[in-house]
């Protein structure tokens, strides 16, 4: 028995060592100086700059070790870029050692001993990352939030975009996405250099993320803090990554009370029960107050609870409790969108179960038609077709509930919305273009890990091959940084117990979730139903 649990913890360590995402870490050494800011990649070798020591350090990709030293072109070197021969540089200062004298200036460097070969001011405030396409120069500026595509012959500003948060540091080029560094939020973001539109989001190694390099095949992130270089997984073949476990009791209570003169003559109650899913996984069974009637499977797949009462008095109130104990995950998508599959490749059963139309969509509307032609245009890949509809309702809606659900084409025309009617809007939309999408419903750890929540939430998935379902919240997107808006595209944080999924009306919960009722009454009888979730911590 000993031998067997021994070669089973070893055959574990082995799958765990092989697993891997991007922003996994798989070398790293520390740097020459203590002020660690540019990085680049020279074809075979790093360059490291320092912005106390002023020097340029060529280091070995192995061991870290220095190959050779250049002095830097002034006195606080900052992001460093190749172009195949030439090494170029930014400094912060304007050239001059002077106390909040930031001016960016870029100097062209013969990486054999240092000597300047061109110099160009820039419009950049504070320059703390640079890199190369192939024709132009990038650069990040951390006082402006800017990314700017820049000449570098003259250093004139090509196009520039917001950053994705509000403290970048690093940038790197890998042939097609620029990458960039935010110490803020301690991570890396992929971004699209025509839109600026964050696309992927790792991790950084470190709490002060600096300078990124890309040699070809990995990224490199140098961090001023741990003072060390880290060789990280650019891109994988995992879909997504989980972290942050956080466990709970999480109980949803539904009353029905009659406040009138005559009987409720018949309520039946209907609670939806979750189910394991990639964010989420049940600790025991869903327990009740009482037993229910049966269970029930709605017209789209959803087991419920069904309760049944008859001849409910004045003043007399049902209520029923669900609890579920469960663990909750952070997960975030890392969807390439090369490797997202063709339209031809939807499994079948999903486009004829998913596509479809439903009176809240009215996905044939012209309001609907008109929106979608303004949002993709002549787009063919799927990522950026349900991205750019997602971008379209950011720029084009915002949050407001007003009560009631209304159908897709009022709300697009009206210009705002709840979660739910973003929720509708957007799958709309992606049915239209042919990409199936379909809703979860939940309840929401609200603040403090103990709460409660009367609101819930609602939020669309979307199916994209090689990818599957993967969640888009349309409503949490409309933020004003690209980081953030990222952030609800493709990830879900560990707050969220789902226990809803349907593709519009259902027989069961109608276009509710969670919870639903259906009751008869006498006349003059007024019922009043609540729900509402409560929130409890497990102890590890």
């Amino acid at each position: 028995m000993v031998r067997f649990i021994f070669s089973l913890i070893i055959s574990l360590l082995i799958v765990l060592q092989a697993y891997s995402y991007p922003g996994k870490i798989l070398n790293s050494f520390s740097t020459q100086g203590n002020f660690p800011t540019g990085l680049t990649y020279d074809g075979k070798n790093l360059w490291i700059a320092d912005r106390k020591l002023d020097k340029l350090f060529q280091i070995n990709t192995e061991t870290g070790v220095i190959i050779n030293e250049i002095p830097s072109p002034a006195y606080w070197p900052m992001g460093l870029a190749f172009d195949g021969e030439n090494l170029w540089c930014v400094d912060i200062k304007g050239g001059i050692p002077m106390a909040e004298n930031y001016k960016g200036i870029l100097y062209k460097l013969n990486p054999k001993d240092g000597s300047i070969l061109h110099k160009a001011e820039l419009s950049c405030v504070k320059p703390t990352g640079l890199t190369y396409d192939g024709e132009y120069l990038w650069v990040v500026d951390e006082a402006l939030d800017k990314i700017m595509q820049i000449s570098p012959k003259d250093g004139t500003t090509i196009k520039e975009f917001s950053s994705p948060a509000g403290n970048p540091m690093g940038l790197c080029f890998d042939g097609e996405y620029l990458w960039v560094s935010d110490r803020g939020t301690d991570e890396i973001y992929m971004i699209s250099p025509k839109t600026g539109s964050v696309i992927v989001t790792i991790d950084a190694p470190g709490n002060y993320a600096f300078g990124l390099a890309f040699d070809g095949n990995y990224l490199w992130n140098v961090d001023w803090q741990t003072k060390k270089i880290y060789k990280l997984v650019k891109e994988d073949e995992e879909r997504f990554v989980v972290s942050k476990p956080k466990s709970y009791k999480v109980t949803i209570t539904h009353q029905t009370t009659n406040f009138g003169q005559g009987d409720i003559k018949s309520l039946d109650v209907y609670f939806a029960i979750g189910d394991k899913r990639e964010n989420q996984d049940l600790i025991g069974n869903t327990e009740f107050s009482e037993p229910p009637k049966d269970y029930v499977t709605d017209n789209w797949g959803q087991n419920t609870a069904h309760f049944e009462y008859r001849n409910i008095k004045s003043g007399e109130s049902k209520e029923i409790v669900m609890t579920n104990k469960l663990t909750l995950y952070d997960i975030r998508y890392f969807i390439f969108p090369d490797k997202v599959g063709s339209f031809n490749e939807i499994p079948l059963d999903i486009k004829n179960k998913y596509l479809t139309n439903d009176e809240k969509y009215q996905i044939t509307h012209p309001v609907i038609a008109d929106a979608l032609q303004k949002a993709i245009g002549n787009e063919t890949n799927m990522y950026w077709i349900a991205r750019n509809i997602y971008d379209y309702l950011i720029d084009n809606m915002y949050y407001e509930m007003q009560g009631g659900w209304n159908i897709a084409p009022t709300v697009l025309e009206r210009g705002n919305g709840s979660c739910s009617e973003y929720t509708f809007v957007y799958i709309a939309m992606c049915r239209a273009a042919g990409i199936p999408a379909r809703y979860v419903g939940s309840v929401v750890v609200r603040g403090d890990d103990t709460s409660m929540d009367d609101v819930f939430h609602r939020w669309a998935e979307i199916y994209l091959p090689n990818y599957g379902w993967v969640p888009v919240d349309p409503s949490g997107g409309d933020q004003d940084w690209p980081k953030a808006q990222a952030d609800y595209f493709g990830h879900l944080n560990n707050r969220f117990f789902i226990s809803t999924q349907s593709g519009g009306g259902s027989n069961l919960l109608e276009w509710t979730y969670n919870t639903n009722e259906f009751y008869t009454t006498d006349p003059k009888t007024f019922v009043v139903v609540e729900y509402f979730a409560d929130w409890e911590p497990l102890e590890e």
